[in-house]
């Protein structure tokens, strides 16, 4: 090899492969033009492979330079090194394209993490306010001027709030916007302030859904911060403590009823499938189905054992829920085998989210505001309510409408003495549930008691 070292050794027209005597595997490649390149040449399971080590340079360029290329020396030192390497059973080649690969992936994670912060700096809360008033004013609002005016005034002049990623902001963060408007008597203005965040929140949140909300697709937003955020007035307390204590006792009527259904079951409803199985199913906490898998479903018996955390019940108690046809049906749609999950929305792989069935109902419930079918937007705690208002109007009895809907079963008489479950009731009264959801005026509905067995 050391002839081949030589300064201007001639090419012959062809590749040339010369191994070195002393470094099993140790070669030098000349190419036809003469260009002189080290290289390892070995086997690794029944392949064989070729590791190059680098250009060929001169001890006299060396000398002047320190560019690229090695000398025959420096060449050598690392054949050593690589020759241990192959010897101990490392694939030297594939080491180092996995070597390559993982430095690519990490400036491909490292450009994308760069450009998820870039996005999410760009897409604050001042842009979303922004895109809002663009958004009023594009429909032709009136009202856009008065937004906008009120947007930069407490929202885009206040550099660090407008700046904040959208996606983080939550009550905390405008309150002390707010708690300045009210310490100075600007209750109104704040009123205002609040409702046009809470329009752009819910103008964006649809952008997931709604191809005409293209324009606040950026934001990735998917809930609204603000929904619950409340400001009241000092005079108007006592009142809304008697109007929550009216609303707990709401339930809806049975067109309404029927109405909600109507859109739960429509073509693209989002999550419609949940709310179906919610409704038909008495409207069970929601907590409860989610929790429920294919272990808990009793095809032969059409049942659905659910376990009721809910109380001061150290244990759970079994609460077993009958499955009429639709409730069947719906299982098997939204359980496609991904996992075991009953109440989920990908398959069965996970359980859907409390946040996300109530997302979902809440669009449902607004829709419903602005079609003039309600005249306030509800929660399942009022689906549950209505479930059992509308089966205390057909006739039920307090008590199959308790062992429905797991409640007031707490006392010793029940715990110890009755083991009747009333399954067959129940399954009646889920039925008439169904047949309400269908428009069913409710005195049209038979309803004959089941006697029991002594």
């Amino acid at each position: 090899m050391a002839e081949l070292m030589a300064e201007g050794l001639p090419a012959k027209g062809t590749t040339r492969t010369v191994f070195d005597n002393a470094i099993p595997s140790f070669a030098v490649r000349i190419s036809p033009e003469g260009l002189i390149t080290f290289v390892m040449i070995y086997s690794s399971h029944g392949q064989t492979k070729r590791f190059s080590i680098g250009r060929y340079r001169t001890e006299e360029a060396a000398k002047k330079s320190t560019g690229r290329g090695l000398t025959a020396a420096e060449a050598r030192r690392q054949a050593l090194v690589l020759r241990a390497r192959i010897e101990s059973g490392e694939d030297i080649a594939a080491a180092k394209t996995a070597t390559k690969e993982a430095a690519k992936a990490e400036r491909e994670r490292i450009r994308e993490e760069a450009e998820a912060k870039r996005a999410q700096r760009e897409a604050n809360f001042g842009a979303l306010m922004t895109a809002y008033v663009a958004h009023l004013q594009t429909l032709g609002k009136n009202s856009w001027r008065e937004v906008e005016n009120a947007v930069k005034k407490y929202i885009i002049n206040d550099r660090k709030l407008s700046q904040t990623p959208a996606v983080e902001i939550t009550v905390d963060t405008v309150m002390p916007v707010f708690h300045a408007l009210s310490k100075a008597g600007k209750l109104r203005t704040a009123e205002k302030l609040r409702a046009y965040l809470r329009a752009a929140f819910n103008a964006a949140r649809k952008a997931r859904t709604d191809a005409s909300m293209h324009a606040f697709t950026a934001f990735k937003l998917t809930s609204n911060p603000l929904e619950y955020f409340e400001i009241s007035r000092p005079k108007e307390a006592v009142e809304k403590a008697i109007v929550a204590a009216k609303l707990r006792k709401r339930a809806l009527s049975a067109e309404q009823l029927a109405a909600y259904w109507r859109r739960i079951t429509a073509p693209g409803c989002r999550h419609g499938e949940l709310m179906q199985l919610h409704l038909i199913t008495g409207g069970q906490r929601v907590a409860q189905l989610a929790r429920a898998t294919t272990a808990d479903l009793d095809p032969d018996f059409n049942s659905l054992m659910l376990l009721d955390t809910k109380g001061r019940r150290k244990a759970p108690t079994d609460h077993l829920i009958p499955l009429i046809d639709s409730a069947l049906a719906l299982i098997s749609k939204m359980n496609t085998g991904a996992g075991p999950y009953l109440f989920t929305i990908n398959g069965g792989a996970s359980n859907a989210s409390y946040s996300a069935f109530r997302e979902a109902m809440s669009e449902v419930s607004s829709e419903m505001v602005e079609a003039g079918e309600l005249d306030r937007p509800f929660t399942p705690g009022i689906i549950r309510k209505t479930v059992e208002t509308r089966l205390q109007a057909a006739g039920i009895s307090k008590e199959v409408r308790g062992h429905l809907l797991s409640h007031g079963r707490g006392g010793v008489q029940a715990v110890h003495y009755e083991a009747y479950d009333f399954f067959t009731e129940k399954k009646q009264a889920l039925e008439l549930i169904r047949k309400l959801c269908d428009g069913l005026p409710q005195d049209a509905i038979n309803v004959v008691p089941i006697r029991r067995e002594a």
